[in-house]
């Protein structure tokens, strides 16, 4: 399968056609200062394939979905766009495409960070504070300073996410950061996961109501040099990185994994996992524990994209065995369909409290499930591209990237879990019908011992619209009642990227797709054209977010669609995030 880069890392092609100019910024047949020029590898990385094992038919058939009435919801507004992002920082802001997602409630202050401005809103969804840079927030370098001549490159920074801790009241965001020269290239050298804990309850984006730590990432062995007195193991391939940080936690620790790849080489080493006592964090300091080294096995590959689960409340925790947080994973080795998802449980995380945390990874548990598989690209409905248009290039489909299990949450004893997938109706030879839907997984896990875990599949099912209509990137909330909201992306022959929703609980599975706010236009994104190195196909989300809100009912949402309003010119792209307060 392949893993994709969550942020664009891309050359100009020296072929490109002509020169187009936007303010004082050529761009066309010599390298702009818009991207972020360099390792083509760190656009889309492939992972070795396994033999797969799994007894899937080849394709995923799937009724239509019902539609609902759209309805009024409590809070719905536009949160951070690519114009927000590109004027950030004076304007030092490179053209960053996708904005992956990082929401984060609580406290009645709504997070949102994307790739790689943040902003904060009350949750009547008026701006607080930002957009802020994150580039700036983490590090307090510029993404690109262009006072100097030539301009010179800071840091790279991608995959942010945000989690509100429902016990101490606090939040937690995270990022990774990989070496970039200030010329502007990937070089081998120090990568870190970048964490940064709020030192109140309800911060702004100033970096002074943060406390900020860095875990180093680098795998290529000796101390690691970040305050916890940890020893690096020596992996292939490494100099390595973390790529796409996923965040979860429970009583007693704030978990995340990531997918390790060599920085310049075409290494993959499968999942990490950083196990992180909570009440140090909170109290300003680094003590973790972690999972690297020997790959982490799943089925008859490596492990990868291990979803930490969050919860809604405290009291949903699982605090057997020492304290227990779940994870689930899908096993789609191969990049066609497969039948499985895998269920894991870390064990004795209370000992994340004690000066020798013993925390225990069990065994996976493989868990039958209905077929899902790597999805489709996505069309949109026909409209204007102006910026497509100047560059004598035809509309934009939207990348789906794969099928890897997204957001994960353990609320009422349950597992929610969801896949982008592919649907195909009608014969199954015809590939006529192929669009991206959903895949929606609820898994009932046992109380584990303190090395194995099982569960069973409580309930499962598909979202998806007719032929030549799409539905991408799910993310699932779930408040305390294991009432639940789905969000993503809808977008295809009838629709502009729009964001939408439905719901879903244990018992009923999904309800009715509704539209939380219609796209105004087609994407019209440099990451797609030829003339900056894309090959027809925009980047789009990687991931969208959904949290439960403090109130303990209702959930908030967000995920990408086209606002409208702005683009070309003089901005290169058109994105925009939509934010929802909804009940279930």
């Amino acid at each position: 399968m392949s893993l994709r880069r969550s942020r664009i890392s891309i050359s100009i092609a020296a072929a490109a056609l002509g020169v187009i100019v936007v303010g004082s910024v050529a761009y066309g047949s010599t390298r702009s200062n818009e991207l972020r020029p360099g390792a083509g590898q760190e656009v889309n990385r492939p992972i070795p394939t396994s033999v797969s094992r799994s007894t899937a038919q080849g394709f995923v058939p799937a009724s239509q979905s019902a539609l609902g009435l759209s309805q009024t919801v409590p809070t719905a507004f536009t949160g951070v766009t690519f114009k927000d992002h590109r004027d950030a920082d004076g304007g030092n802001q490179t053209s960053d495409t996708p904005p992956d997602q990082g929401l984060c409630e609580g406290n009645g202050v709504v997070i949102e960070p994307v790739n790689t401005t943040f902003s904060t809103y009350s949750t009547s969804g008026q701006l607080v504070s930002g957009p802020t840079s994150l580039t700036v927030f983490y590090t307090g370098k510029h993404e690109i300073d262009r006072s100097q001549s030539p301009p010179t490159f800071g840091p790279f920074l991608s995959d942010p996410r945000c989690y509100f801790d429902p016990d101490i009241g606090r939040f937690v965001m995270t990022i990774l950061q990989i070496p970039f020269s200030s010329s502007g290239s990937f070089q081998n050298g120090r990568s870190n996961l970048l964490i940064a804990v709020s030192k109140g309850s309800t911060p702004t984006t100033n970096r002074n109501d943060w406390w900020r730590f860095k875990i180093n990432t680098t795998d290529a062995g000796g101390p690691s040099n970040d305050g916890s007195g940890n020893t690096m193991p020596s992996q292939p391939g490494c100099p390595c990185f973390g790529d796409q940080p996923l965040l979860g936690a429970d009583n007693y620790g704030i978990y995340v994994t990531t997918n390790e790849f060599s920085i310049l080489g075409p290494e993959f080493n499968g999942a990490q996992i950083y196990a992180i006592s909570k009440n140090d964090l909170f109290a300003g300091r680094l003590k973790y524990q972690a999972f690297h080294g020997t790959p982490i096995p799943l089925a008859e590959g490596a492990a990868y994209s291990l979803q930490p689960a969050t919860s809604p409340s405290a009291n949903s925790w699982n605090t057997q065995n020492g304290g227990t947080e779940y994870l689930m994973s899908a096993l789609d080795f191969s990049a066609t369909t497969d039948n499985r998802i895998a269920v894991w449980a870390l064990t004795n995380t209370s000992s994340l409290r004690t000066n020798n945390p013993a925390v225990v990874l069990t065994d996976p548990f493989i868990v039958p499930s209905e077929t899902y598989g790597q999805p489709p690209n996505a069309n949109q409905k026909a409209g204007p591209t102006p910026l497509g248009t100047a560059l004598g290039e035809p509309e934009e489909q939207l990348a789906t990237d794969d099928d890897r299990m997204n957001q994960v949450v353990y609320a009422a004893g349950n597992l929610y879990g969801a896949v982008n997938t592919l649907i195909r109706t009608g014969s199954p030879t015809n590939t006529s019908s192929d669009r991206s839907g959903i895949a929606y997984f609820v898994v009932t896990p046992s109380n584990p011992t303190s090395t194995s875990v099982a569960g069973t599949m409580a309930n499962q099912g598909y979202l998806a619209l007719s032929i030549h209509n799409n539905l991408l990137y799910p993310s699932i909330a779930v408040n305390k009642a294991g009432k639940g909201a789905i969000t993503f992306t809808v977008a295809g022959r009838q629709d502009f990227p729009t964001a939408g929703w439905t719901t879903i609980d244990a018992i009923n599975g999904a309800g009715p797709i509704k539209f939380l706010s219609r796209g105004a236009a087609p994407t019209d994104d440099l990451s797609g054209y030829a003339a900056f190195g894309g090959n027809g196909v925009a980047r789009w989300g990687d991931y969208s977010a959904a949290v439960p809100s403090d109130d303990g009912s209702s959930i908030w949402l967000a995920s990408e669609y086209i606002p409208g309003g702005f683009g070309y010119p003089p901005y290169l792209a058109n994105w925009g995030t939509f934010v929802a307060n909804v009940n279930p």
